[in-house]
């Protein structure tokens, strides 16, 4: 791992526990898929950007850490830029929570509702604010709002850099 890199990943850890505790409650965590990058060494010696998605598969009798899976994935044909973002993808219809910074106590909305993460997965299949309202069964004019909301949340500029941004989060 990029020496740079390793007190994020160790305080990445720490803020998951503690995100967990004090937003989600521990018995959701089997259903939250988290994502953060970080740099480590090639073959060759040069450091590549590396997406890290983490699944809770198991709890332990005690509720405990039981098992994980785990995937690292190079990125860096998408991006050589480390965000030190942090999210956690809810699965099952939980909410998503994304681009979360170690040093913001949570003070920005970054939570996606279920319907937005609809949305995004439908953008990433090409589909058009009035195919996606069809589909969705509501108005273009609220998908549109959907997809401003998306956007502010997301930090994005335009609906390319949020679908980038969604792959390498995991999301889509």
């Amino acid at each position: 791992m990029h020496p740079d890199d390793i007190d994020f990943v160790v305080k990445a850890e720490a803020f998951l526990t503690r995100f967990f505790l004090e937003n989600v409650g521990r018995e959701k965590l089997l259903n939250y898929k988290i994502s953060y990058s970080h740099r480590c060494k090639i073959k060759s010696g040069e450091y590549v950007l590396y997406n890290h998605q983490a699944l809770m598969l198991t709890m332990d009798d005690n509720g405990g850490f039981g098992k994980s899976l785990n995937i690292h994935t190079r990125i860096d044909h998408l991006s050589n830029f480390n965000t030190y973002k942090i999210s956690l993808i809810g699965l099952n219809g939980e909410p998503s929570f994304m681009n979360l910074s170690l040093d913001e106590e949570n003070k920005e909305n970054r939570e996606f509702s279920k319907r937005e993460i609809d949305i995004i997965k439908l953008i990433g299949n090409g589909f058009n604010n009035t195919e996606i309202a069809e589909k969705l069964f509501i108005s273009p004019l609220t998908v549109k709002k959907h997809r401003n909301n998306i956007l502010t949340k997301s930090n994005s500029k335009n609906t390319a850099e949020l679908i980038k941004n969604c792959i390498i989060q995991g999301i889509i």
